[in-house]
């Protein structure tokens, strides 16, 4: 009979820590094309949209939306594609250019640290690091399960070049490794310029409405919750708590806020009707819950447990920085508990 898991297995299962993620360096059809092979992809909460079923998921309880990530040295690109539900980015680290077409003819956005974009779906994109040191995207994916993506027509011509097969279920054949086709399944049909023109096509200037770089975060004191700010990114208004429609407001799936917490300050003890994950960007934080507390730093991401009690503090000399997720289009207020 399986033993009830303790308090400790709890936090722990639903806790990933940034020097703990495992990355796959083959995850995609691109990872051999020159100038993407040094790209590491995760999958921190969710499946995501890998194509390589040896990528390891950390979290794998259902949200409604999936969180990943991307680590990147100089230069190394992700090649261009479009996905069928949300696709949001947070600079954590370094500079990047997101990369706008079929062919990135359609012109680049620079983002940084604190950094937000929200691409749409059905329109092509990459990204690029363009800094000087290796950077880090975390992304968040719209639904349980986001699809397969689209890839532009010149990834397959590449792709085919070093030996790697998509096949129409997604997933990847390896045939320099002497992996076949196997029965009952078929290579996906490459991208047609006919699939190119139902796409929807956005230059950079008319991406400027998705995207808030950090600079515009302002401190906004939530009704609910007054002991800290939470500026709303992505979501509908929420008149209980106070706060406007985020700059992207129209339906994601998710909602997407920027927490931040004084030195000294905490929260009252309280509950979420959401999912609630935590994506921390700068500072310490340190969490209550009913299963006992936790600290994590910059690059840490936890998912409170559902229905638990929880209660955020900074014991740290650092403004805490960090981006919240929740489940659903419409934010509702914190409950405040005993």
């Amino acid at each position: 009979m399986a033993q009830p898991a303790s308090t400790a297995d709890k936090l722990t299962d639903r806790l990933v820590r940034y020097e703990e993620l495992r990355p796959c360096t083959t995850a995609f059809i691109d990872t051999r094309t020159p100038g993407s092979v040094a790209k590491e992809n995760f999958t921190i909460i969710g499946p995501g949209v890998a194509e390589n079923p040896d990528q390891h998921v950390h979290i794998e309880i259902p949200h409604g939306f999936n969180i990943g990530g991307a680590r990147q040295p100089p230069n190394c690109v992700n090649s261009q594609h479009s996905h069928e539900t949300a696709e949001v980015f947070i600079v954590h680290t370094g500079r990047w250019a997101f990369l706008l077409g079929p062919n990135k003819e359609d012109g680049e956005v620079i983002l940084g640290p604190g950094d937000t974009i929200s691409i749409p779906v059905h329109v092509f994109r990459g990204f690029k690091n363009v800094g000087d040191d290796v950077g880090f995207l975390f992304a968040v994916l719209g639904g349980d399960d986001p699809g397969h993506v689209t890839w532009a027509p010149y990834v397959f011509e590449n792709a085919s070049e070093y030996g790697l097969v998509l096949l129409d279920d997604g997933s990847l054949v390896d045939t320099t490794e002497g992996e076949t086709i196997p029965d009952g399944k078929r290579p996906m049909p490459p991208t047609t310029a006919r699939d190119v023109a139902r796409l929807d096509r956005l230059t950079a200037d008319e991406m400027a409405g998705c995207v808030l770089p950090h600079e515009n975060i302002g401190r906004v004191r939530s009704a609910g919750l007054p002991e800290i700010s939470e500026f709303p990114i992505i979501g509908a208004a929420s008149p209980a708590e106070g706060l406007g429609e985020g700059q992207m407001s129209w339906a994601h799936g998710f909602q997407l806020r920027h927490v931040a917490i004084d030195p000294g300050a905490a929260t009252q003890w309280h509950t979420r009707a959401e999912e609630e994950v935590i994506l921390m960007h700068r500072g310490q934080l340190r969490i209550g819950t009913d299963d006992g507390d936790l600290t994590i730093g910059p690059g840490d991401v936890f998912t409170v447990p559902n229905g638990s009690r929880r209660r955020f503090a900074n014991p740290g000399d650092q403004t805490v920085e960090a981006y919240v997720v929740r489940g659903g289009d419409h934010p509702q207020a914190a409950k405040v508990v005993g």
